[in-house]
């Protein structure tokens, strides 16, 4: 998620108001609520990982159970949320149609012609957009849980920002340093091997400066104020340790695919679904899509709607049908380019195997669309500056 939230405004559109006890405190919705789905994930992925980071090592690769928990139900599955704020929410979809239909068109077109080139370069330029993503949401989540500091925190809120972005950069940079890892962000080889080591380096450097600079200012204002941020510093912690233990610490595939997922898409589809619930709690007493009073488009949109409506109005109908559309993607995958499940995907087990370069440099770009078209339309959708009003371009 890549929330450019350019007004601080922007961050009410996502915010139940908070009870008096903890009004001095950016909660989204609670601390209880908070902590378990948008805190907690980089938290317990890290503890597990080092918990059991002997039998991690020992695994050759993801097995399957932790593959269908993690990338299927987690990973893939959270790319589908942005369905909810795009195409399925039929006033987003009508005041940015252009840009929609435009943003897929073009994650395709340019997909394949850099398939055809090598697929290397479509999966490098593939595994970087994620890599920008991921930390973008971070960033985004910082600057959320900063909108309630007292002013005397404004003018060192880049060091905010600083320190987050370099809790996430610096891994990057030391994984592209230390060549080959026993992971991988999409496939073998997807990153650049060949950069020299004064990168991490001189990045450690900067990442220790920046992270004792961020210490001593909460301590400072929290000396001068009396104000400790609680969320965003959990967070900035929550993230500086597992980028840190699933990158740096470890290396295995296990723990970076633990550390990476869950403290990415839990997140990503917790905050839809509170924006969402939020959103219909506030929405007023406005005609129903379907009755008299509506206006003709609102009639006309009225399916969408209530298919809207009906998902996000249970979790447990909003957690499977993010899994379904990701069981069926993967499915495809399996059955035409991966086979390496085919047990689980046994209804796509008759596909053929698709071999041909042609035919590839289309399908696996079409294939990666619900991804690349997420890492791109997250630049837009949470570009809102109350509960009512719908994101623009």
């Amino acid at each position: 998620m890549i929330l450019l939230l350019n007004d601080m405004q922007a961050s009410h559109s996502i915010a139940t108001k908070p009870s008096a006890a903890t009004s001095n405190q950016a909660w989204l919705s609670s601390a209880r609520w908070d902590i378990l789905f948008i805190i907690s994930p980089a938290f317990i992925s890290s503890v597990v990982a080092l918990a059991f980071r002997n039998e991690f090592a020992s695994m050759q690769s993801v097995p399957l159970w932790a593959w269908v928990c993690l990338v299927l139900l987690v990973d893939v599955a959270h790319v589908y949320a942005t369905l909810f704020r795009t195409y399925f929410h039929s006033n987003a979809l009508e005041k940015n149609k252009g840009l929609l239909l435009a943003v897929p068109a073009l994650c395709w077109v340019v997909g394949s012609l850099l398939y055809s080139l090598g697929e290397l370069f479509f999966w490098r330029v593939l595994a970087y957009l994620a890599v920008f993503h991921f930390i973008r949401q971070q960033y985004g989540f910082v600057v959320l849980y900063s909108r309630k500091d007292p002013p005397a925190f404004n003018k060192l809120r880049w060091l905010d920002c600083a320190c987050v972005y370099m809790a996430t950069i610096y891994p990057m940079l030391f994984w592209h340093t230390h060549m080959p890892r026993n992971f991988s962000w999409f496939v073998s080889g997807d990153f650049i091997e060949t950069m020299p080591g004064m990168c991490a380096d001189v990045s450690g450097i900067i990442y220790g400066a920046v992270g004792l600079a961020y210490i001593a200012k909460e301590i400072s204002l929290f000396r001068t104020t009396g104000f400790f941020n609680v969320p965003r510093n959990l967070l900035i912690i929550g993230t500086a340790s597992s980028w840190w233990i699933g990158i740096v610490m470890l290396n295995s595939d296990m723990a970076f695919t633990m550390t990476n997922v869950l403290s990415h898409g839990i997140p990503y589809m917790a905050l839809v679904w509170l924006y969402h619930r939020t959103a219909q709690g506030s929405a007023g007493v406005s005609p129903s899509p379907g009755s008299a009073g509506a206006p003709p488009a609102s009639r006309s949109r009225a399916p969408l709607l209530k298919m809207q409506t009906r998902v996000l109005s249970n979790v447990f109908l909003f957690v499977v049908f993010l899994a379904v559309l990701a069981y069926l993607e993967e499915g495809f995958w399996d059955g035409l380019i991966w086979r390496e499940h085919l047990q689980f995907f046994m209804p796509f087990s008759i596909l053929p195997t698709i071999n041909d370069s042609a035919i590839l440099a289309i399908l696996v770009p079409l294939l990666a669309l619900p991804q690349s078209t997420h890492y791109v339309l997250d630049g837009f959708i949470w570009r809102v500056k109350d509960k009512k009003s719908v994101w623009t371009a």
